[in-house]
Formats: structure tokens, sequence, C-alpha cells
């Protein structure tokens, strides 16, 4: 990896925008994710693959609906109209 120093400002939310050039040599873009490691007083950023969101919400209602399918609770077919309109709204652009 090439060395490069860039310099990012601290917004008044302590939120920095990665320079151009880290972010082409990470690969990173809009949506991907990047770690922070600190080791002493250096900060190390690095991409990251593969994380999956881990909202407690979510995980806490995705195991009640894994439990349900297991059990087979509360689970009917779609009607066909259902699923069409589905299959339509599928098409455009949320």
């Amino acid at each position: 990896m090439p060395d490069i120093h860039e310099v990012a400002t601290i917004t008044t939310k302590g939120q920095i925008t990665l320079p151009k050039r880290i972010r082409q040599v990470l690969s990173v873009a809009v949506g991907s994710k990047v770690a922070f490691d600190l080791r002493d007083s250096q900060v190390f950023i690095c991409r990251v693959e593969g994380v999956q969101h881990e909202d407690p919400a979510i995980v806490s209602f995705l195991a009640l609906f894994e439990k349900d399918i297991e059990c087979g609770r509360h689970f009917t077919t779609l009607s066909q109209d259902l699923a069409n309109a589905m299959l339509a709204a599928s098409k455009h652009p949320v």
C-alpha cells in the first residue's frame, strides 16, 4: 500500500470526511464500512467487509420470527393479488 499523508478537519459533531485518495486506496464508497483501531497514540483505518447490522430490536424480532417458522405458526401463503402487487412494486426504485 502506498504511503499517503492526508489531513482531514473534525466537524463540530466530531465527524471527518475520508480524503478522496484514502477512499480510493481502501476501495470504499458510500455505504462502505471502515474500522478505526487505536494503537498507542496512532489511529489506523481499514475497510471492513461482510459486517451485518446488529440492531438489538431487529435481532430479537428475527429470533422470534425464526422460532415461529420452526414451529409453523403465524404463516400462510400470500394471496396471488398481493404477490403480484409486491412483484410489481419491486421493479420501482424506493
